[in-house]
């Protein structure tokens, strides 16, 4: 997860590294990373370097010199501004930057964009759900025509979760897996896995203490072995990006190089 190379922006444990983003991509070829999801944030929106003609030029020409690709985008812009609980000119707006945003992406070869339906973006009510997907239905020509794909995260109950991602099509739209967030709402995997497994096209892996925060892998309540072989079961093949907890001596390299490495055994021993 980009950022995760980077000192916290203003004490958060996820951001746009503004100052540092150019360096991340030679401090994840020094530790052998080869992709990146890239985070997107309200606050300057459109000054963004995804957001801008010569921005995308710096992030392709980076992209190539340091053999990294860009499969997805987490929108975390989208959960602090949710279209779907504005109205009016607001709500015109934020489908303005929706649109821009997947522009952008495409523009870069980013073909994954992580909606999250979580903390502010949690939808409330039937008729945000209907807004949301009624709009995002709406979009499927450009979508399908960008080659861009739709992934929720969100902290449904496992059966409400399938019978959201049911109303939209398979081939455009997707769940984005989180181990942390499932974990900290206590579901069980086997249950999430019955109900959805065959929605899931993104894997974003932490852990998280029930009811708490994000801690580092292992030491919270994320069932890892069993995640993984159920993923193995239902043959994933997607990504698996590093949403982890930030190095608590400033070595993020050094944590992120040991998070792959235990991520690495895990998945190696999944049954």
């Amino acid at each position: 997860m980009q950022g995760r190379l980077s000192p916290m922006v203003d004490g958060k444990i996820q951001a746009f590294p503004w100052h540092a983003w150019q360096q991340e991509f030679p401090a994840a070829n020094r530790i052998g990373l080869h992709l990146m999801e890239w985070t997107l944030d309200q606050d300057r929106l459109y000054e963004n370097p995804l957001m801008t003609i010569q921005g995308q030029a710096q992030i392709i020409a980076l992209c190539k010199q340091f053999d990294l690709t860009l499969p997805s985008l987490t929108g975390d812009c989208f959960m602090q501004a949710p279209f779907w609980k504005a109205e009016g000119e607001t709500r015109a707006a934020l489908e303005a930057d929706f649109i821009a945003i997947v522009r952008a992406c495409a523009a870069v070869g980013i073909g994954m964009v992580v909606v999250p339906l979580v903390d502010n973006g949690r939808i409330d009510s039937v008729e945000q759900e209907d807004i949301l997907v009624e709009y995002l239905t709406a979009q499927s020509g450009l979508l399908r025509g960008l080659g861009i794909r739709i992934v929720f995260e969100s902290d449904f109950e496992p059966p409400e979760l399938a019978r959201f991602i049911d109303r939209l099509d398979p081939a455009l739209f997707g769940i984005n897996y989180d181990i942390g967030n499932s974990a900290g709402c206590g579901f069980d995997p086997v249950e999430e896995f019955a109900a959805y497994a065959a929605r899931i096209v993104n894997v974003h892996v932490k852990d998280r203490v029930l009811g708490g925060t994000t801690v580092p892998l292992g030491t919270g309540n994320a069932d890892f072995p069993t995640v993984f072989s159920l993923l193995r079961k239902q043959g994933y093949q997607g990504n698996y990006i590093m949403q982890t907890a930030r190095a608590r001596d400033d070595d993020h390299a050094g944590a992120l190089k040991a998070y792959m490495q235990q991520i690495e055994s895990w998945i190696s021993k999944a049954a």
